[in-house]
C-alpha cells in the first residue's frame, strides 16, 4: 500500500500493466529498456492512497514522497533498475525470471482507494486501506487522544505532521514529524498529547473477519467495506 505524503506537480506512479499485455510483450520491452511503456500510469496528489496487489508491477516516480505499508517481507523482484547503480557503482541484481513467475498478466486488482472515515469525535479517523496483512488507518489529532493497543499485536505508528509528545505508564517522549514510533503490545494504551495538529499513519496486523463485524456494528455497510478492505 502506498500513502502519498507529498508531490509536485505532474509527480506519476506506475500501477499495473496496459489491457492485454502479455508476457511476450513484456520480455520484448525489457530487452529495449522501454518497459515504461506498458505501465499504467496514475497522477498523484498528496493525501491519495493505492493499494499494490500481489503480482502486480510497480514503481514511482520521481517528485514524491510516499509512505509505503507491506507484509513483513524483504523479498523484491527488480525487472528494471532505470539504469541505477549501487553505492559500489555496479549495477543491482535484477530478478526478471522470478518476476515473471508471480506477475498477474492479464488481471489487475488495487488501486486507488477511497479512505473510510471511522469517526470524527474531536479526533478524525479513517480507515485507508487493509487486508489480512496490514491494516493502515490516518488519525488527525488536534487534542489529546488515546490509542489503544491489542495485547496480541504491535503497532506502528508515522508522524506525518505535527510535534507533540507520546505518554505510557510512567514514561512519556517528544515526536516530530517523520518518525516512526514502534508501539509494543505490552503497552496497553499510548497517550497523543499534540502541541500543533498532528496526523500520524497507524498500522498493525488484523483480525479481518474481526474488523468488519466491529464495523458493521457502527453502521458502515459491507458495500463500504469492499471498497478498502482487500480480502
Amino acid at each position: 500500500m502506498w500513502y502519498v505524503v507529498s508531490a509536485l506537480p505532474g509527480a506519476q506512479l506506475q500501477l499495473g500493466l496496459k489491457p492485454g499485455v502479455s508476457k511476450g510483450m513484456f520480455l520484448e520491452k525489457l530487452a529495449t529498456h522501454a518497459l515504461e511503456e506498458l505501465f499504467e500510469r496514475k497522477s498523484v496528489r498528496p493525501g491519495d492512497t493505492y493499494f499494490v496487489a500481489p503480482g502486480t508491477p510497480h514503481s514511482i516516480g520521481p517528485g514524491m514522497v510516499i509512505c509505503e505499508v507491506q507484509e513483513y517481507s524483504d523479498l523484491t523482484y527488480r525487472v528494471d533498475d532505470f539504469g541505477r547503480l549501487d553505492a559500489h557503482g555496479k549495477p543491482r541484481e535484477l530478478h526478471v525470471e522470478k518476476a515473471l513467475q508471480v506477475t498477474k498478466f492479464g488481471t489487475f486488482a488495487g488501486g486507488q482507494v477511497n479512505s473510510l472515515l471511522l469517526s470524527n469525535d474531536g479526533t478524525t479517523k479513517s480507515l485507508l486501506a487493509a487486508c489480512r496483512y496490514f491494516a493502515t488507518e490516518r488519525w488527525e489529532c488536534s487534542a489529546k487522544c488515546q490509542i489503544t493497543v491489542a495485547p496480541e499485536r504491535f503497532e506502528l505508528i508515522v508522524i506525518l505532521e505535527g510535534a507533540g509528545t507520546l505518554a505510557w505508564q510512567e514514561c512519556a517522549a517528544r515526536y516530530h514529524r517523520g518518525e516512526c514510533w514502534l508501539l509494543p503490545a505490552s503497552q496497553s494504551h499510548i497517550g497523543v498529547l499534540p502541541e500543533t495538529l498532528t496526523s500520524v499513519i497507524r498500522t498493525y496486523v488484523p483480525d479481518i473477519p474481526a474488523m468488519k463485524m466491529e464495523l458493521h456494528r457502527d453502521g458502515i455497510s459491507a458495500a463500504a467495506l469492499a471498497e478498502v478492505v482487500f480480502d
